[in-house]
């Protein structure tokens, strides 16, 4: 109908020959007047913004239809709650309690703690025993351990903590031998016995005795605590054990604290200094030859000297 009324429209107009101006409606494609143009210009417009006013009341209608409570077929559904996001450490179950994690996710989780710092001790411990303390820094350890400075510091605060951690490890790495010395044990076989180990160790680990050494040289500023309860306990126990075995006549009266330290002093040798023991020898305790010699020389030394006579 409106197509219609445009082409009578045109029509009507037709009779406008004044100055014979003619052009083309490019929709319509009627022969329109150039005078006549503005109007059918105007009728174009007044139906255009009909339109929109059309389509404009139709999109509100259909608006207003679906935010009614009763014509909303979704508004109508029950609402779909929001997917809860979980963690790696608990889960949801359908009822919403928390479910703890199983013993075997939380000795896994341990587990890799127990690996990354040991890694990380392993790390500091290396290059501490090579450049010190102060010759150290934190991002050559989490480099060396291939980890990054920032979880290195979640498992050592400081250098500082993560350099007394690496001592006391080593403390008790070194010291548990002498833990196992006993009233029941026959002294030569123990101290024997004890010899041999402290000897695998300096051989085995070196650089636990080079930096308990350089620790101790210093003054041992970080670790004087430990050296003054827990080491100065073993030792005043030891030394009753080693007392004991003299006054059952199993070794020659000899200062038992002085004992200790001889036997420590001949085989954590080896280790210490065991650049100038290969520049003299030309060997070290990595061969088994040389370590035998090394440890049968000491025990005759040792035991010769405390056996009962």
């Amino acid at each position: 109908m409106q197509a219609k009324n445009r082409f009578l429209f045109v029509f009507n107009r037709l009779g406008c020959f004044k100055e014979n101006v003619w052009t083309t409606w490019s929709e319509t494609e009627h022969l329109v007047c150039a005078h006549c143009i503005p109007d059918v210009q105007k009728m174009r417009s007044a139906e255009a913004g009909q339109r929109r006013s059309c389509a404009v009341s139709s999109r509100r209608a259909t608006v207003t239809t679906r935010l009614t409570p009763t014509g909303n077929a979704v508004k109508d559904q029950t609402p779909t709650p929001p997917r809860r996001r979980l963690t790696a450490s608990k889960t949801v179950n359908a009822q919403g309690a928390v479910r703890e994690p199983s013993a075997s996710a939380l000795n896994r989780r341990a587990r890799l703690i127990e690996s990354k710092r040991g890694a990380i001790l392993q790390a500091a411990l290396e290059l501490f025993s090579r450049f010190g303390l102060h010759g150290t820094s934190l991002d050559q350890v989490a480099t060396q351990a291939d980890v990054s400075k920032t979880n290195l510091l979640y498992y050592f605060g400081s250098k500082e903590e993560l350099y007394v951690n690496v001592l006391r490890q080593l403390l008790e790495v070194w010291l548990r031998p002498l833990q196992a010395f006993s009233v029941e044990q026959d002294p030569i076989e123990a101290i024997s016995d004890y010899l041999r180990v402290k000897l695998e160790l300096s051989r085995d680990h070196p650089a636990e005795s080079r930096l308990f050494c350089m620790e101790i040289m210093q003054g041992a500023p970080l670790l004087l605590g430990e050296l003054e309860q827990p080491l100065r306990d073993l030792v005043q126990n030891k030394v009753a054990v080693i007392q004991a075995w003299i006054d059952a006549g199993k070794l020659s009266p000899v200062e038992p604290h002085h004992l200790i330290f001889s036997l420590w002093a001949t085989t954590q040798h080896y280790a210490d200094f065991r650049v100038q023991i290969e520049a003299v020898t030309g060997r070290t305790l990595d061969d088994p030859t040389f370590f035998e010699q090394t440890l049968q020389s000491l025990q005759s030394l040792i035991l010769n000297g405390v056996r009962p006579r």
